[in-house]
C-alpha cells in the first residue's frame, strides 16, 4: 500500500499505516483506490455550502419522485 499526501508517495506497510493517516496522508491499495483518508483534511466553506446546497436539492427532488411513483404504483394496483 502507499501513503500519498501532495507529491510525497511512501511505500508502507500495515504497521505504518495509523502513523501516516495521522500525519495527513492518504492510505492507497496496489490498484490505487483510497482505503483511508489522512487525518485533519478540510474543505472550503464556498465547496461545502455547494454541496450542503445540491444535497438539498436532490433530498427534495428525490421526495418529489417517490411521490409520484407512489401515485403510479396506487393507480396501477
Amino acid at each position: 500500500m502507499k501513503a500519498v499526501k501532495g507529491n510525497k508517495i511512501y511505500t508502507i506497510d500495515e504497521t505504518q499505516k495509523n502513523f501516516y493517516i495521522k500525519s495527513g496522508f492518504d492510505i492507497k491499495d496496489d490498484d490505487g483506490k483510497i482505503i483511508n483518508y489522512g487525518a485533519g483534511k478540510t474543505i472550503s466553506y464556498d465547496k461545502f455550502k455547494e454541496i450542503e446546497d445540491k444535497n438539498s436539492k436532490l433530498e427534495k427532488e428525490n421526495k418529489k419522485l417517490k411521490e409520484e411513483l407512489k401515485k403510479v404504483t396506487e393507480k396501477g394496483a
